[in-house]
């Protein structure tokens, strides 16, 4: 008789030994938590920089696409929960290689998330110690994380659940003061903040109609880890309530931050007074001429770093334990510790990680924007992947073979593969973006091969 690992069929094994301890409030801030990073805190300068306002389109296209994916996956969930989450779905509704991609893929787009996340840290310690080099402040913050995850879950949930509301108080804040600086017409740049910021200097398109669409990739990434809600179910005590009221949450909320962050940001301050590499929020507050608003600006998108990492810590334990418990991931992988924490897969992650700081120190300049360029293909696989597995539950809803759940993805199945067809054309926009972004794109045949090398084995092993 096959076994479940050779048929695909999904078991309960990828919530056995872990403690149902997370309630609503920690999961909705987990979704919403992971999401705000820097991806948004310091990513974001860069691209006004690059795109100017137009980078407002970017971010409403993307937002609705994460909509998409947001409630595909919460159908998902409530048919069942699961700490695998999509790698069990896309086990299960595609077939188990597309679990053992979906896995390995979702693996290397959080290990390269702390990578990027750690190297923000790094970077935003040098404004209070300026000798520190960027490396050693990954490492420290790495060393944080990794203690924080290997407590206990509930100390995780606890810690991101006010890490979140940090970050999401300072962008409140920054939406109120920032409406304020624009009713009022401070002058912080080299122009006063007026709605006039959006179409002067050189208009609302100044580097041309492709720059929205070549900064979709790094806006995708911005967007990543609103699927944590869908890891985290499988340690919700009570999913079927939690999991819907968190989807709706999460996204509206995501939507005004990220939206509405872009939007005021590109109207208190020309485009063109950002840059890359700096806090487009910092840079904001630094200009108040209050001197210790900078300072405390720079306390929280730290802090917002520190809680997307961590986050990246704990899913990608919960998704590595899931493949090592059907043979797909090295076998120390699957060891939990007293306290019920996956401990084995955390190790492997924080590994990779050090493998970071390293590169942090070969390449200091390129570190952040390399390991995004890498975690953008994680996100991209993992998004379709969900959509592609709702997309088969619907069918066989339709064939009888189950029941649908009442919190449904609309539009569907017009819905899946138009965000399927985007996700496609983010790849292809990424081979055109040139630097971190060409170098993510020659990086796919290797991933395409180490990963057939891979299914090759763990199926050859299996037959044996």
């Amino acid at each position: 008789m096959n076994s479940p690992a050779e048929t695909g069929e999904t078991t309960e094994t990828d919530t056995e030994g872990y403690h149902k301890t997370l309630g609503n409030r920690q999961i909705q801030m987990i979704g919403i938590g992971g999401a705000i990073g820097v991806g948004l805190f310091l990513g974001a300068g860069g691209k006004l920089a690059a795109t100017g306002p137009a980078l407002l389109l970017s971010y409403l296209l993307c937002g609705v696409v994460a909509l998409f994916v947001m409630r595909a996956l919460a159908e998902l969930v409530l048919h069942r929960p699961s700490a695998g989450s999509f790698v069990t779905y896309s086990r299960e509704f595609v077939g188990p290689w597309a679990g053992f991609v979906t896995g390995w893929m979702y693996w290397l787009n959080w290990a390269m998330v702390a990578v990027a996340e750690t190297t923000a840290i790094g970077h935003y310690l040098q404004r209070w110690f300026p000798g520190l080099p960027v490396w050693a402040g990954a490492l420290l913050s790495l060393a944080g994380v990794l203690s924080v995850n290997l407590v206990s879950v509930k100390l995780f949930g606890e810690l991101e659940f006010w890490f979140s509301t940090i970050k999401v108080l300072a962008i409140i804040v920054f939406l109120v003061v920032g409406a304020g600086l624009l009713i009022y017409g401070a002058h912080l740049g080299s122009a006063p903040a007026s709605v006039a910021n959006l179409v002067d200097h050189g208009g609302f398109f100044p580097h041309g109609f492709a720059m929205p669409f070549l900064a979709l990739q790094s806006v995708v990434f911005a967007y990543a880890a609103i699927e944590l809600v869908g890891v985290a179910a499988g340690e919700a005590a009570e999913p079927r309530k939690s999991i819907p009221r968190a989807v709706n949450s999460v996204i509206w909320r995501i939507a005004v931050f990220y939206v509405g962050s872009i939007l005021v940001l590109a109207t208190l301050m020309p485009w063109s007074d950002y840059q890359a590499g700096v806090s487009p929020f910092v840079t904001v507050f630094s200009r108040l001429g209050v001197p210790w608003v900078g300072d405390v600006m720079n306390l929280v998108v730290l802090t917002a770093a520190m809680s997307s990492a961590n986050s990246g810590i704990y899913a990608t334990g919960r998704i590595l334990r899931a493949l090592a418990d059907r043979g797909e991931a090295p076998r120390f992988t699957a060891r939990m510790s007293r306290r019920r924490i996956p401990v084995g897969a955390i190790a492997m992650t924080c590994g990779v990680c050090l493998l970071g700081v390293v590169l942090n120190i070969v390449v200091p300049d390129d570190a952040f924007d390399v390991a995004t360029g890498i975690a953008s293909l994680g996100v991209v696989t993992t998004w379709a992947m969900i959509m592609i597995a709702q997309e088969r539950l619907r069918r066989r809803a339709l064939r009888g073979e189950l029941v649908r759940p009442s919190f449904r993805l609309p539009g569907a199945p017009w819905t899946n593969w138009a965000t399927v067809g985007f996700l496609g054309l983010v790849v292809v926009l990424m081979g055109f973006s040139g630097g971190s972004s060409l170098i993510a794109v020659c990086a796919i045949p290797v991933l395409v091969v180490a990963l057939g090398v891979g299914w090759w084995l763990v199926s050859r092993r299996r037959v044996s």
